[in-house]
């Protein structure tokens, strides 16, 4: 028996529920965890309210990253053994292998043994920030040294992993995010430069700091309008990547700009790195090669007990945070 969050219907943090449940023991090729931390991600606030790609079936868990000490491991899994240090790399599935939960199984080649000086609760905020940015930035982007590179919500942690990814290249992030409040822990992250596209011109900033030259590489999580001064501020032959869509308004589609520069708007979620096993070697090991020398350092905003996993949905979708929210056990 466990305990483990789940939601009956669809709709606001207020449907999470605590339950205790029977867990059965891992499958062929899987490995069980005894959670003691959780990293929150927007996507979870999404299946829990019916927006997400993945559809839940009730009564649904959630949940896409966690760190723990193995509790058992299925046939065929060698590589990790019960008392070990691990965390976990998204599933594409977390209608099938929720993560917020006691005891959570997933497959064993999604499962890390993480650096042991991270700690569990910094542990539960690697894999999902630093996959994505890494999978935009570096397997498709290829963001080489001295390139500039645009990064919108970048307080968010996506946005704060891909500035620490840049500057571990040698590449100059510019932050973009919608509020004062935020800028002087983008600068503490590392950003070079800062927009506050709520009192700034987005378009002539960027002209400013671009200069003629433009931007290659634009990594972008909400779209809307900010499209057109985007691509406007691009150099011929650039890629903008799009990862989220958090605009509420329409994305207009910026063809003049898209024509005229011959540019690229990419589509990418962090499944397609998750699914193929070369690109993930590679991914991980970048990371992790991070995590040790130093470069890339998880900012947590806040952490809460799994028994506040209600408050904790809260604030997530309160956007005041910098920076990744983790529940602990």
């Amino acid at each position: 028996m466990a305990r483990v969050v789940r939601f009956h219907q669809y709709g606001g943090p207020e449907v999470l529920r605590i339950a205790t449940v029977d867990i059965v023991p891992p499958a062929r090729n899987e490995v069980q965890i005894r959670v003691r931390a959780l990293g929150l991600n927007r996507a979870e606030a999404l299946l829990r309210r019916g927006t997400y790609i993945e559809t839940a079936t009730f009564p649904s868990g959630l949940g896409l990253e966690a760190a723990g000490i193995v509790e058992a491991v299925g046939e065929g899994v060698s590589t990790f053994a019960p008392g070990e240090a691990v965390s976990i790399v998204p599933p594409v599935s977390m209608v099938r292998w929720p993560a917020y939960a006691e005891l959570a199984t997933f497959p064993a080649e999604l499962v890390v043994k993480h650096p042991p000086e991270l700690g569990f609760e910094t542990a539960a905020a690697v894999w999902m920030q630093y996959l994505t940015a890494y999978g935009a930035l570096v397997d498709i982007a290829g963001l080489a040294r001295g390139e500039v590179v645009v990064i919108t919500a970048a307080s968010s942690s996506v946005g704060l992993a891909a500035i620490q990814i840049a500057n571990r290249i040698g590449a100059i992030p510019i932050a973009v995010t919608r509020t004062l409040a935020k800028k002087s822990a983008l600068r503490e992250a590392g950003a070079a430069e800062i927009i506050v596209s709520d009192e700034e011109d987005l378009r002539s900033r960027l002209a400013d700091i671009a200069g003629s030259n433009g931007v290659r590489v634009v990594f972008d999580a909400v779209g809307g309008p900010a499209f057109e001064p985007l691509t406007a501020a691009m150099s011929p032959g650039g890629i903008l990547i799009e990862y989220g869509g958090l605009s509420p308004e329409p994305t207009p589609f910026p063809l003049g700009n898209v024509l005229g520069k011959s540019l690229t708007l990419r589509g990418y979620l962090v499944h397609e790195i998750v699914r193929d096993p070369a690109r993930l070697a590679r991914a991980k090991a970048f990371i992790l090669d991070g995590l040790s020398d130093g470069a890339l350092k998880p900012i947590i905003a806040r952490t809460f007990p799994f028994e506040d996993i209600v408050a904790a949905h809260r604030f997530l979708e309160s956007n005041t945070q910098v920076g990744k929210i983790v529940v602990t056990i």
